[in-house]
């Protein structure tokens, strides 16, 4: 039991792609990984099996980067995890922490195994080294990069570690795994990483998905000059804004388009689905009529909805009428053959549209999770720019977002004003996109916007799952976060 709930996963379940999208996998078996990494195959299998974590991780990502915000609200308080969430009252024994503990650091090791067996192989023997050895980067990077923002200060890990070695890895400082781990890794990969792939790789790390992520990690370490840059050499790599808004979230269509960077890859059918979808939809109880009218709307199994994902009335109230944004992101009924249905007075009063599409059984839809997309490094790139006193040049791009959402342009603003409408810019766009809070928290107005739901000054990271604590077991390797114990 220590060994299945301890700091790392030791050993290495390989997974291999089937014909949809790489990420479609089934597991084989958990061998030696000295029997298996030997042919350009099995290198990708394992690599394959990085990701695979993701998918179970970012299931739940929304009640960090959302649910903690002030844009997002909990839908019924039968859902406690969420509702506890929302009102800063989240245990250190909570079932979403130490998931998110444990999967985060199985990706972890997984891709320090791969990098460690990697490194001495023959070129001639897996020609695609180099692309393997960048995406374990990146996907570590990611790991690590979630990590320090959910936790602050955790134990890094870059080899292979015995299960007394784990036992003995006390937590780093947050900044040492920026610039030991995340950033050398993601211009790493930068570096290696195609700038696109074909068939049924499409999908998986490229360079700009290093290149914007590392301009993230820049922008949340308030390294503006050096975000400015790497931003600005996504601008060059051939992405664009989509022209309609509401095709990011029409899942019918290819989600691999102009605007894409990096998801979360689902696939229905196959036991590889989301469960956004009906996470995001609605039920009798939540909505009353209005539930049946979008089962019927969408294609969606009758049996209703998770209730989530209900946005709070300050976005009702500050969208622009002609916003076309708004609808989708946020909605009160549906019209459908000219009727509108309203959400039931008494349920849970809002809901999004952005994850409902045809779900033939639930939790099993093809709706992917944005990372990272082409809308965000736009907005990131206005931001740096501004920070870095080039206000006139931040407003050009920010009015790029705006003209896609038919609101209009920005003109003259003092860099003050400039960085208030980036920061509201970000809440129109990125609804239910795992951003708020980390925006609130990299900006330094968590507390102020949040202290009358509830939060306290040391709220700004969450506390370490108490099971690990006690696994440890000495506080001199693993303490609690101050004020959680």
């Amino acid at each position: 039991m220590r060994t299945i709930i301890g700091l790392l996963m030791l050993t290495m379940t390989l997974l291999v792609s089937c014909s949809k999208k790489f990420i479609d996998i089934n597991p084989i078996s958990t061998v030696s990984v000295d029997q298996v990494y030997k042919t350009d195959n099995d290198f990708q299998n394992a690599v394959t099996g990085i990701y695979a974590v993701f998918q179970t991780e970012y299931a739940n990502f929304w009640m960090y980067g959302d649910v903690r915000g002030d844009d997002t609200k909990s839908g019924l308080v039968s859902n406690l995890q969420v509702s506890d969430m929302d009102k800063f009252i989240l245990g250190n024994d909570a079932a979403i922490l130490i998931t998110t503990w444990r999967n985060y650091y199985e990706a972890i090791n997984r891709a320090n195994t791969v990098l460690a067996m990697i490194k001495s192989v023959d070129p001639a023997i897996v020609p695609n080294k180099d692309r393997y050895t960048a995406e374990a980067e990146f996907l570590r990077a990611l790991s690590y990069f979630n990590l320090v923002r959910i936790f602050g200060d955790v134990p890094m890990v870059t080899t292979v570690l015995t299960v007394d070695q784990t036992y003995k890895t006390p937590r780093e400082k947050v900044d040492n795994i920026y610039n030991k781990v995340i950033i050398p890794d993601l211009q790493d990969a930068e570096g290696k990483l195609p700038p696109n792939y074909s068939g049924a790789d499409v999908g998986r790390a490229t360079k700009g998905a290093a290149k914007s992520l590392l301009g993230k990690v820049y922008l949340t370490t308030h390294d503006f000059v050096k975000a400015e840059a790497k931003l600005q050499e996504v601008t060059t790599l051939g992405y664009a804004l989509l022209s309609n808004y509401n095709d990011l979230w029409d899942y019918t269509k290819n989600e691999h388009h102009s605007e894409y960077i990096f998801d979360i890859e689902y696939e229905e059918g196959i036991n590889e689905g989301s469960i956004f979808t009906t996470q995001f939809s609605l039920s009798f109880q939540g909505a009353g009529t209005l539930a049946s009218v979008m089962a019927s709307y969408y294609g969606l199994p009758p049996a209703g909805g998770g209730d989530q994902g209900c946005p709070t009335d300050f976005l009702f109230n500050n969208y622009d009428p002609n916003d076309t944004r708004m609808d989708i992101s946020v909605a009160k009924g549906l019209t459908v053959n000219g009727v509108y249905t309203a959400i039931s007075p008494t349920g849970i009063g809002s809901f999004t549209k952005k994850y409902l599409t045809p779900e033939a059984k639930a939790n099993d839809s093809r709706a992917n999770w944005k990372v990272i997309r082409y809308a965000d490094v736009v907005l990131m790139y206005a931001e740096a720019l501004n920070e870095n006193g080039k206000t006139p040049d931040a407003l050009t791009w920010l009015n790029k977002v705006r003209d896609r959402a038919h609101v209009p342009e920005y003109s003259g603003l003092s860099q003050d004003d400039t960085r208030e409408k980036i920061y509201l810019e970000r809440r129109f766009e990125f609804y239910l996109e795992g951003q708020r809070w980390f925006d609130l928290v990299r900006t330094g107005r968590a507390l102020s916007t949040m202290a009358s739901t509830g939060m306290k000054d040391y709220m700004t990271i969450f506390p370490l799952p108490q099971a690990q604590i006690q696994i440890i077991n000495d506080p001199s390797i693993l303490p609690q976060n101050p004020g959680y114990n």
